[in-house]
This record gives C-alpha cells, sequence and structure tokens, in this order.
C-alpha cells in the first residue's frame, strides 16, 4: 500500500516539531504557573508565553500500551516546560515533503502545548481554542503549527495536542477495552484536562472551541458525536473534515475494501487487529495483546498493512459522525482537496493514472456514468487532474455541503480558493499543481514550523483577514465583523470563498454546480 503510506506519513509529518525560531542560548522563562500535577515554567517569546509539553495523561507504555489514557503523575518543586516534547510514536516523513522529519518511537507523547499572550493572568478567563493536528490519523504532532497569531488576535489561550496514532491509537482486538478508539480517548483526556486546568493560565473552560484540519477535523466531528465527550466544548472548527457518508479513500481508490474505511464498524477493526496481530509473530488471539505489548514500538509504526482509523459501534463512538451535537460551528474546504490525495496515491507512487483507467474508474463509481464523462473530461486537463476533481466532489464539497443543510445550530461555511496558495503538504507533480489543494489555508492560520511559507504582500493581508475572521469566531461565535460580511448558513445556503484578495459570500447552489454535486446524490 504504497501510496496510502505516502499520504498518511505526508499528511502529518510535513510540518516540524518546534514552535519558534532559535531563540537566545538561555531563553527567557515565563511566569510559573500551577497545574493539577505541580508547578511549571514555559518561555516568554515574544508577545506570547509558551508551556510545551504538558502531560495530561500518563505514558501509554507497558500495561497503558492500548489502554485508556490514565491520569498523569504529580510532581514536587517546578519543572521546566519551555522545550517542546516528543511526537508520537510514526514513521519518518516521505520522501518528497516540503519539510522532512524522522521517525518517532517515543510512546511519552501523550502532551499539550498551551500558548497565551503575554499580559494574561489567571482571572483573564480568555477563550480558548484546543486544536487537533491532522495526518490521517497515522502522523502529525501538536507543535507542527505556532498559534501565535491566533493567540494574539483573539486574544485566546490556544491549546494544540499530541495524541495516539496508527496501530497505537486504533488498534482493537476482541474484548479489548477502548478497541479502535484510543487515540480519539486521549483528545477527550486532553479536553477534560483542559477543563481543569486552563483557567491557570487564564483560560475560560466554559469557552472553550475545538478544531481541527483534516483528520483533525475528522476528530473534531468525532467528539460532537461522542457522548463521552458532552460538556468538554461549546463550538467547532471543521477544516476539511471527512464528517459525512463518503470514505475518503474509498473515493481515491474505488477498489479499495472495507480495512480502507475511515470509520470502521469494531468488528471490523478487531478482525483487523487479529490478523495485524499475526503478521507481527503474535498469531494466538489468547495472548495476542501481551505479545503486542512486548514488541519494540519501531515494529508497530508502519501498522502491519493496516490504515488504523477509528471505530464505530462503541461506546466512544456510537455511530459515524453524521448528525452531531448541535453546536456554533465554522466549517469549510479547500477548492481543489483531491490534488493531494491523488498525487500520493498516483502520480507520486509511480503509477499515474492514463485515460483509459480513470474513464474505468469513472464508470464504475458514478451513478450516470455518461453525465459524469461530461463532467470530468481527461483530456482538456490530464487523467490525473481529472481524477483529482472527482476525488474533491464525491469526498468533501458535496458531503460537505449535503451537512450544512442538516446544521440546527449557527454554522459559518467558507470554501478556500487562492490559487496561489503554496501546497503545504507533499511535493505536487506539474500535472496536480494548479490546484489550491488539501490543507492550503493552514499557512495562512498558523505559522508552519519551521517552514512558514514566503507571501506575498496580499497573501499577507489576507492571512490577517482570515486570522481575525477565526478568532472572531473563538472569541464571540460570530466570525463576521472587521469589514467582513460573513452570513450564516440558511436553507438558502451561503458559503464564504475565500480568494487571493477577496472574501465574498457566493451562493451555494453556484458551489453545487461548480463541484458537480447533483451527479453524487446533493
Amino acid at each position: 500500500m504504497p501510496g496510502r503510506r505516502l499520504l498518511a506519513v505526508a499528511l502529518g509529518t510535513a510540518l516540524l516539531a518546534a514552535c519558534s525560531a532559535p531563540g537566545p542560548a538561555a531563553p527567557a522563562i515565563g511566569p510559573a504557573v500551577t497545574v493539577e500535577q505541580g508547578v511549571v515554567t514555559g518561555l516568554a517569546d515574544g508577545d506570547v508565553l509558551r508551556y510545551r509539553g504538558l502531560p495530561y495523561a500518563a505514558p501509554p507504555v507497558g500495561p497503558l500500551r492500548w489502554a485508556p489514557p490514565q491520569p498523569p503523575a504529580a510532581w514536587t518543586g517546578t519543572r521546566d516546560h519551555t522545550r517542546p516534547a516528543a511526537r508520537c510514536p510514526q514513521p519518518a516523513a516521505a520522501p518528497g515533503t516540503p519539510h522532512l522529519t524522522a521517525a518517532s518511537a517515543t510512546e511519552d507523547c501523550l502532551t499539550v502545548d498551551v500558548t497565551v499572550p503575554v499580559g494574561t493572568t489567571a482571572t483573564s478567563k480568555l477563550p480558548v481554542l484546543v486544536w487537533l493536528h491532522g495526518g490521517a490519523f497515522s502522523a502529525g504532532a501538536g507543535g507542527d503549527v505556532d498559534p501565535r497569531r491566533l493567540a494574539e488576535a483573539g486574544p485566546m489561550v490556544v491549546v494544540t495536542a499530541n495524541y495516539r496514532l496508527g496501530m497505537l491509537g486504533y488498534l482493537g482486538l476482541p474484548e479489548l477495552d477502548g478497541s479502535g478508539d484510543f487515540g480519539i480517548l486521549d483528545q477527550q483526556a486532553a479536553l477534560r484536562w483542559v477543563q481543569r486546568n486552563i483557567a491557570a493560565f487564564g483560560g475560560d473552560p466554559a469557552a472553550v472551541t475545538l478544531g481541527g484540519e483534516s483528520a483533525g477535523a475528522d476528530s473534531v466531528c468525532s467528539q460532537r458525536v461522542s457522548p463521552t465527550a458532552a460538556g468538554l466544548f461549546r463550538q467547532a472548527i471543521v477544516q476539511s473534515g471527512e464528517c459525512g457518508a463518503a470514505d475518503l479513500y474509498r473515493v481515491v481508490v474505488p477498489a479499495a475494501g472495507p480495512v480502507s474505511a475511515t470509520w470502521k464498524p469494531v468488528d471490523q477493526v478487531a478482525q483487523n487487529g487479529v490478523a495485524a496481530a499475526a503478521r507481527l509473530g503474535c498469531p494466538d488471539p489468547a495472548t495476542a495483546l501481551a505479545c503486542l505489548r512486548a514488541l519494540p514500538v519501531a515494529r508497530l509504526v508502519d501498522g502491519a498493512g493496516v490504515y488504523w482509523s477509528p471505530a464505530v459501534g462503541t461506546p466512544t463512538l456510537p455511530a459515524r459522525p453524521v448528525d452531531p451535537r448541535p453546536m456554533p460551528t465554522l466549517a469549510g474546504t479547500d477548492r481543489d482537496e483531491g490534488t493531494l490525495f491523488t498525487a500520493a496515491f498516483y502520480d507520486n507512487s509511480g503509477a499515474p493514472l492514463t485515460v483509459d483507467r480513470f474513464r474505468s474508474m469513472l464508470a464504475a463509481v458514478a451513478p450516470d456514468p455518461a453525465a459524469a464523462g461530461g463532467a470530468y473530461p481527461a483530456l482538456d486537463r490530464s487523467p490525473s487532474r481529472a481524477w483529482a476533481d472527482v476525488v474533491t466532489d464525491r469526498a468533501y464539497t458535496c458531503p460537505a455541503l449535503t451537512g450544512y443543510d442538516q446544521a440546527t445550530a449557527p454554522l459559518y461555511a467558507y470554501e478556500f480558493d487562492d490559487p496561489g496558495a503554496p501546497a503545504t503538504f507533499i511535493g505536487m507533480p506539474q500535472a496536480l499543481a494548479d490546484g489550491v489543494t488539501h490543507g492550503a489555508e493552514m499557512a495562512y492560520l498558523f505559522d508552519l514550523v519551521p517552514g512558514q511559507p514566503t507571501f506575498t504582500p496580499a497573501q499577507q493581508a489576507q492571512a490577517d483577514r482570515m486570522v481575525g475572521a477565526w478568532a472572531r469566531f473563538v472569541t464571540v461565535g460570530d466570525p463576521g465583523g472587521g469589514g467582513l460580511t460573513w452570513p450564516r448558513w440558511t436553507s438558502s445556503g451561503q458559503v464564504l470563498s475565500i480568494g487571493a484578495t477577496t472574501m465574498a459570500a457566493r451562493p451555494a447552489a453556484d458551489m453545487a454546480a461548480e463541484h458537480h454535486c447533483s451527479l453524487w446524490g446533493r
């Protein structure tokens, strides 16, 4: 599964795990803060204070590997939390990613970073953004983004979190408590830590927004429906989330079977676990868990041939996250999401699509093959570019619009459409480089670590407007203002189109027509 491996690593490890440019040899120490485990100091970094690598759960090692997260240990004295913590175990970034990263084999990784504006005190009661990183549930880290601009714009407290990934985060076995959802449970443990401790940093535990991009957005969707996450946050930000009825991998590769679904029935996850254990030399189901716990983590990071992702039909996730708890939500997609996935599974894997193969794949998945053939011509751009459009429309834009239609709480929708936006994950082949690809908006909202792309003055101005809108949503629940009109979603449907220099509402019907949603059931 070279395409899936390339994708999983590229999505999360294109960004590194430090949070600022190199500073002086002796960093400036920020004010001490008392959390439930003890006293911590952080880093005074310009206009923000950073507290890095704060443990929200015990290291998931030994008998805690594949167990629900447990409380972290307390300490005496004051601990230095000025430096980045370890990433959760994951493979190295694939060649061709803009920022290569080494593999991680450190299981002691269940930590959060807290960023607050200078001058914040325990009485400030600032709103809080908890951010979940992307990476196909197999890669990435909270420290891949620097939230300085958002923290200052709010002002707000920003928490970025690590959670278990891949096989370590989503293994299932028969009778294993937490099967398939350990990473989701980690996120909930981080949210509970925020509820208990964020006031000490000047945050308001009653004003928490949970946000994420890609697999992080999928995670937000999971938490919006999870009964065990009720009350842990009040609103949501969903950027390029796969939260509808489509399964991304099965859209990208139509022949992919149930093992490739994003949301897998827990019985399927357990079957995958038994098979993976056998491949790793643990063939007896009665002893598989103990056998797997004894293996070095380096044997596990590649996933034993399985795409590991959340299980449904569990106490944590009773069903797919298509019917969320009503709460204010800011949600959107990028205009050409599918270019990244087509590059990962086809062009960059050495198997670019031919015209005949594209036509065969399209005919196999389209309810009306003749109409689809006219909507997605394979000759005027390239077969890969045409398939990227199919992936965008089937897996992202059209399911997103359908989900917006079902919203019962305030919803603010966008489509990011700056054709000059830099690709922030894998290097894009020329045939796919003209699209506004998956993750393209991330550098506009966060500083990517350590290589923020160079923006034109116009792009920087647009980034400033976006940061202002996202900050207004976190602080007051409405991204409009500051000269920006962002209509709330209604039955008539308007989406904010965020272009190279403009931010303007457009009818959702126009967006649906542009993405051929009538072919895909909307």
